[in-house]
């Protein structure tokens, strides 16, 4: 059995929070997280900084008789209702295509939209 030769390199400074794990034949650095918080952090604190909305609400005007269900049922409350009672989005960015929208509407005048389906992970279910 040989021997795995280790690099033995000594860095004057290191970067704070990070922790210096030897392993035979190779060094690895692991950043540390300052707080229990941040290992918390994952889609949904991202999608909070996010500028380009995920999905993408389609309204027909034609078809909307304005009844005012689309609004109710957003559990986002981005969809709001005009003076006309008309419905309009307020904050796009914030959808997250739960399609409650488009479900219950009973003109079928919203379509839910994933703006980037090809950046979905395929993992080869049906």
């Amino acid at each position: 059995m040989q021997k795995r030769k280790t690099r033995t390199e000594k860095k004057d400074s290191q970067p704070e929070g990070l922790i210096k794990e030897d392993l035979p034949g190779q060094a690895s650095e692991t950043p540390q997280p300052d707080s229990p918080e941040e290992l918390t952090e994952g889609y949904w604190d991202r999608r909070k900084h996010q500028k380009r909305p995920l999905y993408t609400i389609i309204f027909f005007y034609e078809w909307c008789k304005s009844c005012g269900i689309c609004s109710a049922l957003c559990p986002q409350k981005i969809i709001l209702q005009d003076e006309t009672g008309k419905p309009h989005i307020e904050a796009m960015d914030d959808c997250i295509g739960c399609r409650s929208c488009e479900v219950h509407c009973p003109d079928f005048a919203i379509t839910v939209k994933e703006r980037y389906p090809e950046r979905r992970k395929d993992d080869g279910s049906k």
